[in-house]
């Protein structure tokens, strides 16, 4: 089994379109990728702020031979991700629980995680939002973006492609592709 890719432009959100793709679709596992989303949320129904030029990605995988519980796979996510970040940033980065990924004391990313049940199978989906040219200016906490951390633009393109590399083998790794 092959994880399936989906590119999209616009998106109110990239795990409404996970879930619309689980529930329409026979798909075991798969990438949504956007430019920008209309209505990205976060944890506890807060609006994740989607600019143009950051990452807005979902992955979603069934977890029908997945022997981790969900404590367990949100910080696997969180591990994984943090990995990916850590390819451009060599300082400490930091998991502020239960999902959130800060740099010195600001967030960079924000993880959301939601299951679905199709059938008798259930389904992880997993919404990054990665802030890598722009920050949102937010009165509850501060944010950063790679740009400002590293003085280097990465493309959308680039990053997508080493995280799908990076949850490829993560889910070969739990023999669910």
């Amino acid at each position: 089994m092959i994880i399936k890719s989906f590119n999209y432009k616009f998106v109110n959100s990239t795990n409404d379109i996970a879930i619309n793709l689980i529930k329409q679709k026979n798909i075991k596992a798969g990438f949504v990728l956007a430019e920008k989303q209309k209505k990205g949320r976060g944890q506890r129904g807060k609006k994740w702020i989607s600019y143009k030029g950051n990452l807005f990605i979902s992955i979603f995988f069934s977890l029908e031979k997945i022997n981790l519980t969900l404590k367990q796979l949100t910080k696997t996510n969180t591990k994984l991700i943090i990995k990916l970040i850590s390819q451009y940033y060599k300082k400490k980065i930091k998991l502020k629980l239960p999902n959130d990924i800060l740099i010195n004391k600001k967030k960079i990313c924000g993880i959301l995680q939601e299951t679905i049940q199709k059938n008798d199978n259930k389904y992880l989906i997993v919404g990054i939002g990665l802030n890598l040219i722009k920050s949102p200016k937010i009165k509850e906490y501060s944010t950063t973006n790679l740009y400002d951390l590293t003085d280097s633009k990465i493309s959308v393109d680039k990053i997508s492609k080493e995280l799908k590399n990076i949850y490829v083998t993560f889910l070969k790794s739990q023999k669910v592709i």
